[in-house]
């Protein structure tokens, strides 16, 4: 059965594509609402409308979306480290090493595969392909990751993240001193020109990506444990900003952080390299507005234990 959505654009909300403004608001992947715009399942006024087309404040969208495609995600009980739950979302704390949704070589085994088997109900919610997802972390970052159970909460989380009102806050170990207690890298963030699977700020058609720090405690080495605020949400930002200072995150084989630099390093680093099986970088804090109460929300997860390791034994060399 067809489910139809119904939207006003406010006066504040007018002037961007049709395309622009439904992606925004209602997280559906480009390819498919590209499907929807050709099939005319989309009208402005009661009548079909190009992706093109700019808003203006009081029209009246309808998008007639028809019964969702079968899935081919299998949920499966994995253990699953929830920090909060409600009738609109959950909130969990990844483990280091874990794929957040199927991808290419990860068919099954994914954070995504056990959120369905715990709440079936995600399966209706966004894209087909990421069901209830509304952000994603790496696979070998840990940390909070949110995502939505009803239409509701998809959409209004899809409009957080996209507006930037998301509060997220993060914790590394990076190689080097930074040259003050805190800053600001602004650069943009896209596909490598030639390393087709990184990230760079030479990207040819990058995006503009900010990113703030702070300094937490220096350890020997030199190493560095920062708190970092992304202002926008580029893939690998923190990880390509951080390499791009030549600070790269420790573990980061990827962009320049790996242990093999652990060869030049202080005699008393030596011990580290058998500690060391991953990026050390952690979504610590996770903030939004609730969607159905409107009110501040806020959790925080500790250090994973391979990364409060780190961080001991090198608190015991200083």
């Amino acid at each position: 059965m067809d489910k139809v959505l119904s939207l006003t654009v406010e006066e504040d909300e007018a002037g961007p594509r049709l395309d622009q403004y439904l992606v925004r608001r209602l997280g559906l992947s480009r390819a498919r609402l590209q499907k929807l715009l050709k099939n005319g399942r989309v009208t402005v006024n009661g009548r079909p409308a190009a992706a093109s087309r700019r808003l203006r404040g009081g029209e009246a969208i309808q998008v007639t979306l028809p019964p969702p495609e079968p899935s081919h995600l299998i949920p499966e009980a994995l253990p699953l480290d929830i920090v909060y739950e409600d009738g609109d979302l959950v909130v969990v704390n990844k483990p280091p090493g874990l794929v957040v949704h199927p991808a290419p070589g990860h068919r099954g085994g994914t954070l995504l595969n056990a959120l369905l088997a715990h709440c079936p109900e995600l399966k209706e919610m966004g894209d087909v392909s990421r069901p209830g997802l509304v952000h994603r972390l790496d696979k070998d970052t840990s940390g909070l990751l949110a995502a939505a159970k009803t239409e509701l909460a998809h959409q209004e989380l899809v409009r957080q993240f996209q507006g930037r009102e998301v509060r997220k806050t993060y914790l590394a170990l990076i190689w080097g001193r930074l040259p003050q207690p805190a800053g600001k890298i602004e650069g943009v963030v896209g596909r490598h020109p030639t390393q087709r699977q990184k990230m760079s700020v030479h990207a040819r058609r990058g995006k503009e990506a900010v990113t703030l720090w702070r300094v937490v405690r220096e350890f020997p080495g030199p190493l560095t444990l920062v708190e970092l605020t992304p202002k926008t949400g580029r893939t690998h930002q923190l990880r390509v900003h951080l390499a791009s200072l030549g600070h790269p995150v420790l573990g980061d084989a990827t962009y320049g952080g790996g242990v093999s630099r652990l060869k030049s390093a202080p005699p008393q680093l030596a011990g580290l390299r058998p500690l060391v099986r991953r990026q050390l970088l952690h979504a610590w804090r996770l903030g939004f507005t609730h969607p159905r109460s409107g009110e501040a929300a806020n959790w925080e997860a500790p250090l994973p234990a391979d990364f409060q390791e780190l961080v001991d034994y090198l608190t015991k060399m200083n």
